[in-house]
């Protein structure tokens, strides 16, 4: 590895210095990994926040990254002692970038605001959420460093700056290479991320990376699917003296070699976002999702690290996500919508272990559901009509799960009818009128959930049905995974 620009050795440093900044060094580095998670909100049946907080903390999760800060989500954080990573949304890279008064307002109306005794324990601020994708032909590229400097003024003002760290989280479409070893930031970036990363190591703030392998099995067939996890593989890939057994490894260390280049080889790094979905497409289901996650997280635990970094695993990791996000734009893909290792309701959908001290998942307590019945296609009348009542339906209500590979493609076409009736009969609050349907749909209080086809019933969160599909996903739209290219269009 090429020597980095946060530990260059000073001049007139004696041996009793080197050795204790080494002593510093390793310890940083080999701390030891925490899992986190991301909690998205975008959905039609919202939990309070003060339920997803205890959930937190029965599950022992102290990490939680937001994609940004919304009042009532961080006043149910408030002194929960749970660390917090607040984010900002691209949307408002542009103001940040342009104004000090508009960062100094930011920083205090979401961080400032929070903080002290009996507040927030925020530790990160990430500001933008993978302003780079390469499908945004650098949209945002030229506000991130003028934003990045702007807060961390503000930051400074209100005396933060040396707590709060900022930053900016990327998708792995930032690097490229055909093997680890070769990786380098995509050339148009390699200005722009050569000042970040000299940013953050004067901040001391770590580079955070999102890494989805389910989106190189997605987009592509001739991916091995055993490369995708962590249960050993037939398709190993040979990179000099390093292999490379699943495509985890090979990603982060892609990017360790991409900051290597650039001077930066032993940056610390966080995974900000990385998960498997439960559903919406072939490959999405609960148990590939419980094995992918529950190999990662023994895998990052067991501080066995990679090739490029042996014994030094990333910093942190943030699983995505904690729950399923129903109004999520499903334009990447239906899987979109159900990448939660919760149920929208908070409960568990697997087995899984954290490692954080309880063996497995605790459920969500005290959830407040609507009244236990569904709205189904009646029997008894001629269904021959029902298309555009479906297109209503599912063009309001998450139907996902009947799509092609989902949890309910096979329940049959009346079947199809009765689940979208009852995702918009719920979404509408069980209003008798949104069941009608022209006389096609009936209520009924039988469960007509058929095996991993569950019909849900809302919770009575009156915010709920306010919520609008909102286009926040973490998808690259080129990967090139070590001898694998995958394009997802």
């Amino acid at each position: 590895m090429g020597r980095t620009k946060m530990f260059e050795p000073r001049a007139r440093f004696t041996a009793a210095d080197l050795l204790s900044l080494i002593l510093i060094v390793s310890s940083y580095l080999k701390a030891e990994s925490a899992i986190g998670v991301n909690w998205g909100t975008i959905s039609f049946h919202r939990l309070k926040p003060s339920t997803v907080v205890d959930l937190l903390n029965d599950n022992r999760v102290q990490k939680v990254k937001l994609f940004e800060a919304e009042p009532d989500v961080m006043r149910a954080l408030m002194g929960s002692g749970i660390q917090v990573m607040v984010g900002i949304p691209n949307e408002m890279l542009a103001s940040l970038s342009s104004s000090t008064v508009a960062s100094d307002l930011w920083v205090r109306q979401n961080v400032s605001r929070y903080t002290g005794k009996g507040g927030i324990d925020i530790r990160y601020v990430a500001v933008g959420n993978e302003p780079f994708l390469s499908s945004y032909s650098g949209q945002y590229e030229s506000y991130v460093m003028p934003a990045l400097l702007n807060i961390q003024q503000s930051l400074a003002k209100a005396n933060l700056a040396g707590y709060v760290k900022l930053v900016v989280p990327c998708n792995a479409d930032a690097y490229e290479s055909d093997l680890p070893s070769q990786g380098a930031f995509r050339p148009e970036l390699a200005q722009i991320m050569t000042q970040l990363v000299s940013f953050l190591n004067t901040i001391g703030s770590p580079f955070v990376v999102n890494i989805y392998p389910f989106l190189s099995l997605y987009g592509n067939s001739d991916f091995p699917q055993d490369y995708a996890f962590f249960e050993g593989t037939t398709h190993a890939v040979t990179d000099g003296p390093n292999v490379y057994y699943n495509a985890f490894d090979g990603n982060f260390d892609t990017l360790v070699a991409a900051l290597n280049k650039i001077g930066y080889g032993q940056m610390p790094i966080v995974i900000g976002e990385v998960g498997w979905p439960t559903d919406g497409a072939i490959g999405a289901n609960l148990t590939a999702a419980r094995v992918f996650n529950q190999g990662l997280i023994n895998h990052v635990l067991s501080n066995k690290g990679t090739p490029l970094r042996p014994g030094v695993p990333p910093m942190d990791i943030y699983l995505f996500s904690l729950l399923d996000e129903g109004a999520k734009s499903i334009l990447p893909g239906a899987f979109e919508r159900h990448w939660g290792i919760f149920s929208f309701d908070g409960q568990a959908k697997y087995p899984l272990n954290l490692g954080l001290g309880n063996r497995l998942l605790k459920n969500a307590k005290n959830v407040q559901y609507l009244p236990s019945r569904w709205c189904v296609a009646n029997p008894s009348t001629d269904l021959s009509d029902v298309t555009n009542h479906m297109k209503l339906a599912c063009g309001v209500a998450d139907c996902t799960t009947l799509n092609y590979g989902g949890s309910c493609n096979g329940i049959g076409a009346k079947g199809n009818i009765s689940y979208a009736f009852n995702s918009y009969y719920q979404l509408q609050m069980q209003n008798a009128q949104s069941c009608d349907f022209d006389g096609l749909g009936m209520v009924t209080f039988l469960d007509p959930s058929v095996g991993d086809c569950r019909f849900l019933v809302g919770v009575t969160d009156v915010k709920s049905s306010s919520f609008r599909p909102v286009c926040r996903w973490a998808i690259p739209w080129v990967l090139i995974l070590w001898g694998f290219w995958v394009f997802v269009i």
